[in-house]
């Protein structure tokens, strides 16, 4: 006997939030499949959809060392446990893959063991897990991936993560140009200083925003989805970036700007005809640069990580 869930993709940074705030989406995600191993300990038994690029050994593969974590915080680190992993999002994308999988792999331990542990509480293993991928202790991927909605996390290091409310009809649309961006060289280009008006614009955005989401006033949302700091030093990593947005914003998006550390690319909209005119403008860009790319439409998902 065995058991699947699905992990979801998602958006972090939201703009002007960088490493502190994070949506997550309908698809695309990865499935984690437990059963019960024919050996002591958590082993790795099959990976589909990543290209030989994942490792099997539990300790360097993200999910794995996640749910290793979990089952050593729990003492059952010797407990026979098969896992499997089913990649269905890209790699190097900029759409949480490492935190998905990581996600993916503590709730299905969770489960296979019968909810031992509240589900907000396989936070912290899962970013142990994807601590694996980028080297970087923050939740803005993980935490929505797993919990679902928009996720605040005023603190990634306690994980004091809260959640968002969600205005009704609140859509995001994700283009990922089939390019790969990699999470560690995203991060490494980033000046280490920013300037006192730097931050008080982008502190008076990310504030606007919260407030904008609880009182589901679009135009606010609009107004503060700005990001005056890492945008700039990263769009010139993804080709065709700033028509792009340009594009989204003249088809209806209330905001457009880099999906994590890229080279995916998300706006936000008021509804669903608005967010399909904003990807089909984005993806003709593309096009017309010759660029092939992946159009997502997706409400924010308000369940995260849920079993199958």
């Amino acid at each position: 006997m065995g058991l699947k869930v699905f992990a979801p993709a998602s958006v972090a940074n939201m703009a002007c939030g960088y490493d502190v705030l994070g949506f997550a989406l309908n698809g695309p995600g990865d499935e984690i499949i437990i059963k019960k191993g024919g050996e002591k300990g958590l082993k790795i038994t099959k990976i589909t959809g990543a290209g030989g690029k994942l490792p099997y050994n539990v300790k360097s593969n993200t999910a794995g060392f996640a749910g290793l974590k979990l089952l050593e915080h729990l003492g059952l680190q010797d407990e026979p446990i098969a896992l499997e992993i089913h990649k269905k999002m890209p790699f190097g994308s900029g759409l949480g893959s490492s935190a998905a999988s990581a996600a993916g792999a503590v709730m299905a331990i969770n489960e296979y063991l019968r909810r031992p542990l509240a589900k907000r509480d396989l936070l912290k293993f899962a970013v142990e897990g994807e601590q694996i991928a980028d080297g970087a202790w923050h939740a803005d991927n993980v935490a929505p991936a797993l919990l679902g909605g928009i996720v605040l996390v005023r603190d990634n290091a306690s994980l004091d993560v809260h959640k968002i409310p969600v205005p009704r009809g609140l859509f995001a649309t994700v283009i990922h140009p089939k390019i790969e961006v990699l999470t560690k060289e995203a991060r490494a280009i980033l000046k280490k200083n920013i300037s006192l008006k730097q931050c008080i614009a982008q502190t008076g955005n990310i504030a606007g925003l919260v407030v904008g989401l609880y009182n589901s006033d679009f135009d606010l949302i609009g107004r503060s989805l700005k990001d005056h700091i890492i945008e700039p030093q990263r769009a010139s990593l993804i080709p065709n970036f700033y028509t792009v947005q340009e594009a989204a914003m003249k088809n209806g998006a209330l905001g457009c700007s880099i999906s994590g550390a890229g080279p995916s690319i998300f706006a936000l909209s008021n509804n669903s005809l608005n967010a399909e005119n904003i990807g089909n403008a984005m993806q003709r860009v593309f096009a017309d640069n010759k660029v092939d790319s992946k159009l997502y439409i997706s409400p924010i998902n308000l369940e995260g990580t849920q079993l199958l």
